[in-house]
């Protein structure tokens, strides 16, 4: 995605889901504390941040998998916690970090379940749903795995086979927590460019935790940056990735030049087995790094 790319809206989103003065913990121990956040339509939301941070805990407490403390998440004005299961499951889908399937569930009915929501008494399992599995099967490549049982997949497959049951869902707000987890670098990039894709030609409104920062610089519209359960910045990857940011919420030093791709911030890391040059405006650079 390029620097054009970000700033280009979609138009056919328009549900907001917005966290208001959130807190949320577990047992006694408080993780987000009074945050407010919202995902703008047609827009990809990046959140990153050190381990222990708060991101994955925020994504649960929007997908209403975790009571807030205090605060509310609102749905297009409409309190989450009021909603029925059901339509707030049609309208909102999740991918937890490393989820787990029932022993002997195959890929095919995993991806399955992913309709579930749309099912009503007086609608059973129709075409649209089938079509909406293969679809979402075929843009993971799990096709040929469909008939496969989760539980004998490698760990790469299996986080394909999830992705795939949140495409099946099919709903206007994805929420995905580390979905490249246990993903090669290629599934990587493929499983984001499918995110993108969704994002940019059916509108999907997309939230995404991610641990590579170069990876969120290049997907995100919008980049969230988070330390110790606050919002450290937040914005155009453009706007905010600075060395100071990258200093604060990962304690690591850097250079940063624009990505030869995308023009979006590359980060380039070094550690104390790295020494540093200072260049003419007085940043500083690893040695043999070419500042141009």
């Amino acid at each position: 995605m390029t620097t054009d790319e970000q700033t280009k809206p979609t138009d056919e989103a328009t549900e907001v889901l917005r966290a208001d003065r959130l807190s949320l913990g577990y047992d006694e121990t408080l993780i987000v504390d009074n945050l407010s956040v919202t995902l703008h339509p047609g827009q990809v939301t990046v959140f990153v941040g050190a381990n222990a941070c708060g991101k994955s805990t925020l994504l649960r407490g929007m997908a209403r998998l975790l009571k807030p403390r205090n605060g509310t998440v609102l749905l297009d004005g409409q309190d989450i916690a009021r909603m029925p299961a059901r339509e707030l499951a049609v309208r909102v889908g999740i991918l937890a970090q490393s989820p787990t399937a029932p022993s002997g569930l195959t890929v095919a009915n995993l991806v399955a379940h992913g309709r579930y929501p749309h099912q009503r008494w007086f609608r059973q399992w129709s075409l649209e749903d089938e079509r909406a599995v293969q679809a979402a099967l075929e843009a993971t490549t799990m096709t040929d795995l469909a008939a496969r049982q989760v539980d004998e997949l490698s760990g790469g497959q299996r986080q394909r086979a999830w992705i795939a049951m949140a495409l099946a869902q099919d709903t206007g707000i994805m929420l995905l927590d580390e979905p490249t987890t246990f993903l090669d670098i290629a599934h990587q990039i493929e499983v984001l460019d499918l995110l993108a894709e969704l994002n940019e030609t059916r509108g999907r409104t997309i939230a995404i935790v991610l641990h590579d920062l170069n990876h969120a610089c290049r997907y995100a519209h919008h980049l969230i940056a988070m330390a110790d359960g606050h919002i450290v910045a937040e914005g155009r990857p453009g706007d905010i990735v600075t060395t100071a940011l990258v200093k604060t919420v990962f304690n690591l030093d850097s250079h940063i030049i624009p990505d030869p791709i995308t023009g979006t911030p590359l980060v380039i890391p070094f550690g104390s087995r790295h020494t540093a040059r200072t260049s003419g405006h007085g940043e500083a650079i690893p040695e043999g790094l070419d500042a141009g």
